[in-house]
């Protein structure tokens, strides 16, 4: 299958989509980022579930009460020591008042199913995706006859494309039909019963109509064109039958918010003035989609053999991962990434477009983590322009988040809760975890910063970043106290979403977040120092703020510094009467290193060994796919190669379906993560995992950039293309058993970097116009100064191994 395509830039599976009653969780993405197509693989009755990232339901936006006094009450219940008390405070004065909002879910869209007989049994069954053109492929063989359905979404036409041909004529029957997409959950089977009386599916010669009206009575649905080559189409009790025809080609358009009458006069017409090929509609698509899944390449190992995923899940619980698999997984990471979000749409969900019930687990958008690590790969991967879909996002919520800040802690700029959907920026989770963690809009503003930093773009920081930037140092400014030291006291105080060893209940049966509510948490402070550096920064770079600058300043210094424990590692919280507590799978104390950038090797080596300690500490049983991830990138930034790779080998034994989605937890209690009894599919690992593999091999800060800094001793040889630093790009290839290594640097913009060369190889050479100086950091340093458009070519030929 696909045999003219790199095996790490597809996926073979030799099985169908298997998991009962479920199978849309291990079923082939394909998506333009707004439509999504999850093709299950079956062979007499296919399915083909369809999504769209603006199709919500459920959700409800109540109006937050002011109980902006509970500040300092619970404040002064911290006071006193009643931190159970405390913890709970804010949260029930919330209820007290009646309070109700509710998390929107994703909709399912429709299901498309065609039905094809199978009289002969089959064999040769193979499902697949080309992740260089986004084609998904189900093959099979019936005697002397192939067949073969190959689906994509279009980028440029904006519909889904699929195919359905045979190696002989007139061998193709089959039913086609549009039906509301089923549920397995009880709850949501009154749901699911209102959305059936509002489903209408008609056809009208070779067209297929389906509709169904949401809960506020906006139409959603799709129409599908089926063009037969021979053979013939009519109309069977509200289906399609289609016989003795050489080959199908279906073109199907979606619509959601809209009257449905009026979208199926316009879509019939649209789709009948399509008169190209597959081939033609697939061209035209890869002039968008192939830029951006080629704009970073990685390779990692030489050989070209075949490896369906089953042959390399089932060889990673043999001993270490397969390299190839870690390749695939970048690849497919991408894929997804590209797949299910744009630049200028929703941004990427933990089910990207692939959804497949009504209400399903951690739907929504997380940002205590999640909704982070989803785009963490993206500058340094050639898709920075993604990061405005989750700027944009967040945006359009701001007056949510204002009235939130005032309203709950009586503070002027804006509160973020760490859960939010479309058009609903209230809390929604009442429980002490989430209500007193106030560092959401802080990290997030990460994202926006960085988005400056790997553009440039002066009008984008002056208009959009900064401004959200200020409104989080004004929440700041209002919120923290000075204590009698001078120092900022932070307090409530959460470091998601653990809670202190002293605090946890004696019984051994779990409870989640039992008491998160502290004072001083180590990433608070963390994710604040951050912010106002990067607020002092941007708004010196730009001349904003100028009046602001003094207080920014004034409030940066009296941060605490970070505070090391007994044991020699960071602590968690600050304050003394919060003992540490091991047995999490958040790492949020850790944001110095990683995500932040705060610290490095280089300058901080003492503090940095304190970190290191603290990581090693947490227990391998309490984690997930997500943290796995997370290690990994730490590790990485560690610059400890053998624990990066173990980190995703644990992720590869535990939390990998056959279709390489990632699941939050392990359900087969093997040990290596939470156990709990359900397993959700959560593509956050997924894609921190195409992080982790990039902070394996290019460490990437405004002002320093390393190469190969945490190289498996495994990963011998490997080659990269176009990946960025904030002012250029660097491509790099290398041979551990031949001594080999080169590189190609290109600047943008005009480039002051300094650039840590591996440790693996010796005897530099360098060619191109650019100030190359030797650094005091060590031998392999280096003060690179270019101008834009300039090249600069580094060699070495010569191992340390000789």
């Amino acid at each position: 299958m696909f045999d003219n395509v790199a095996d790490r830039n597809k996926l073979i599976l030799q099985y169908p989509a298997s998991w009962w009653r479920n199978m849309w969780r291990e079923a082939l993405p394909a998506g333009n980022g707004e439509i999504g197509a999850a093709v299950y693989g079956a062979i007499k009755k296919e399915t083909i579930l369809i999504n769209h990232s603006e199709l919500w339901h459920m959700g409800v936006k109540g109006e937050l009460p002011d109980v902006s006094q509970s500040l300092d009450e619970t404040r002064s219940l911290m006071h006193d020591g009643k931190f159970q008390e405390a913890n709970w405070h804010l949260t029930n004065e919330v209820k007290k008042h009646g309070y109700f909002s509710k998390l929107a879910c994703p909709l399912p869209l429709v299901d498309f199913e065609l039905e094809m007989p199978c009289e002969q049994g089959f064999c040769q069954y193979s499902r697949g995706i080309n992740m260089e053109t986004g084609e998904v492929r189900v093959t099979w063989s019936e005697q002397d006859t192939t067949f073969a359905r190959d689906l994509f979404v279009s980028r440029s036409d904006n519909l889904i494309v699929y195919k359905v041909s045979s190696n002989n004529t007139n061998a193709i029957d089959a039913i086609l039909d549009f039906s509301l997409h089923p549920t397995h959950s009880p709850n949501m089977k009154d749901r699911h019963d209102e959305l059936s009386g509002t489903v209408d599916v008609q056809t009208e010669g070779n067209f297929l109509f389906y509709k169904a009206t949401n809960e506020d009575n906006t139409d959603f649905g799709a129409v599908a064109r089926v063009i037969a080559e021979e053979g013939e189409i009519r109309s069977d009790h509200g289906k399609l039958r289609c016989t003795n025809a050489n080959n199908l080609l279906i073109l199907v358009k979606v619509f959601v918010k809209a009257n449905s009458s009026t979208q199926w006069t316009t879509i019939k017409e649209e789709l009948s003035k399509i008169n190209t090929s597959y081939q033609q509609l697939l061209e035209e698509h890869l002039q968008i989609y192939q830029p951006l899944y080629f704009a970073s390449t990685l390779q990692l190992t030489d050989d070209q053999e075949q490896w369906p995923n089953e042959a390399l899940l089932l060889q990673a619980y043999k001993g270490k991962a397969p390299i190839r698999l870690f390749e695939k997984l970048w690849s497919f990471g991408r894929y997804l990434f590209i797949s299910g979000t744009k630049a200028s749409g929703q941004p990427f969900s933990m089910y990207g477009i692939w959804h497949g019930d009504y209400h399903l687990m951690w739907s929504h958008r997380m940002a205590n983590e999640n909704i982070q690590m989803m785009y963490w790969h993206s500058s340094v991967g050639g898709l920075s322009e993604y990061n405005l879909s989750l700027i944009n996002y967040y945006e359009s919520l701001i007056d949510d988040f204002r009235d939130n800040a005032m309203k709950l802690f009586g503070c002027h700029g804006i509160y973020i809760p760490a859960g939010t959907t479309p058009g609903i920026g209230k809390p929604n989770q009442l429980v002490p975890v989430i209500m007193n963690w106030t560092s959401a809009a802080g990290w997030l503003a990460q994202h926006f910063y960085q988005y400056y930093q790997f553009s440039g773009d002066e009008k984008y920081l002056k208009e959009k970043a900064l401004p959200f930037m200020k409104e989080v140092a004004r929440f700041y400014r209002d919120f923290l106290v000075i204590g009698e030291d001078g120092f900022y006291q932070y307090y409530p105080s959460v470091s998601p979403e653990n809670t202190p060893a002293n605090f946890m209940p004696e019984s051994s049966k779990p409870v989640a977040h039992p008491m998160p509510t502290t004072i001083n948490a180590t990433m608070d402070f963390a994710v604040m120092k951050e912010l106002l550096a990067n607020l002092i920064e941007g708004s010196s770079i730009v001349s904003m703020y100028q009046r602001e600058l003094p207080v920014w300043e004034e409030m940066l210094a009296r941060i605490p510094a970070y505070q090391v424990n007994q044991d020699g590692g960071i602590r968690e919280w600050m304050s003394e009467e919060f003992d540490e507590n091991h047995e999490h799978r958040h790492l949020s104390h850790i944001y110095p290193i990683f995500p932040g950038q705060e610290l490095v090797k280089e300058k901080e080596g003492r503090l940095f060994e304190s970190f290191r300690k603290a990581v090693q500490k947490r227990k391998l049983g309490a984690q997930t796919s997500w943290s796995f991830a997370h290690m990994a990138s730490i590790y990485a930034r560690l610059q400890d190669a053998s624990q990066a790779r173990t980190c995703l080998d644990h992720l590869a034994r535990s939390c990998l379906l056959n279709n390489l989605y990632t699941v939050h937890n392990d359900w087969r209690n093997m040990g290596l993560t939470m156990e709990i009894d359900y397993a959700p599919v959560q593509m956050d690992a997924n894609l921190g995992v195409v992080n982790a593999i990039q902070e394996m091999l290019m460490y990437v800060s405004p002002k320093l950039v390393k190469l190969l800094p945490a190289l498996p001793s495994e990963w011998t040889v490997g080659k990269i293309n176009t990946f960025h630093f904030c002012t250029g790009t660097i491509s790099f290839r290398w041979d551990l058993q031949k001594g080999a290594f080169s590189a190609v640097i290109e600047a943008d913009r005009d480039t002051n970097i300094l650039l840590c060369l591996p440790v693996h190889f010796k005897d530099y050479e360098w060619k191109g116009i650019s100030e190359v100086v030797q650094s005091d950091l060590g031998e392999k340093y280096f003060q690179i100064k270019m101008e834009a458009k300039q090249t600069l070519e580094i060699t070495s030929f010569h191992s340390f191994c000789e």
